[in-house]
């Protein structure tokens, strides 16, 4: 029986699964692995859950003048013929929405990323601001309570002398 690195059988079974989809048949003449032990692999990852599509590196190899052309090409197309033009180009029906959103607010991902984290760095600040506003009253109180003290100690020793 032979046995299989972790790599290879990550490799094999990215291939099996969407986008390239390529069947058992052709992996069996191509990687000399039994067809059995294939389909038993597969099974296990599809019953984890397991999904290997790389979002980022599927970003990453399209330019932005791919992207408009995707973007003009898909615009008639229904959801069906969307479906299968994706399948075909291995991308997903989400990228070319977050691509045309893009192209439409004429913002890069590394923009909205930057102002997003504006934003959060902004409610930061904010809450930082109440705390320290919160921390001063509280703070001149307890001065105001110290010198209140202080004086009423006057108070009582002097009443105590006399």
């Amino acid at each position: 029986m032979a046995t299989y690195s972790k790599e290879f059988k990550d490799k094999l079974i990215k291939l099996m699964l969407p986008p390239e989809n390529r069947s058992i048949k052709e992996l069996v003449d191509e990687y000399h692995v039994h067809e059995q032990t294939l389909y038993k692999w597969r099974k296990k990852a599809k019953a984890k859950g397991t999904v290997y599509q790389d979002h980022a590196g599927s970003k990453q190899k399209y330019s932005k003048e791919m992207q408009l052309q995707i973007i003009i090409e898909t615009s008639p197309l229904n959801n069906h013929e969307l479906s299968e033009y994706c399948r075909r180009k291995g991308i997903y029906a989400e990228e070319i929405e977050v691509w045309k959103q893009a192209f439409i607010t004429g913002e890069t991902a590394e923009e909205s990323k930057v102002k997003k984290e504006l934003k959060d760095s902004q409610a930061e600040l904010k809450l930082t601001k109440k705390e320290l506003e919160r921390k001063e009253k509280a703070l001149a109180e307890a001065a105001a309570l110290l010198v209140l003290k202080k004086k009423m100690q006057a108070i009582w020793s002097s009443d105590e002398e006399d």
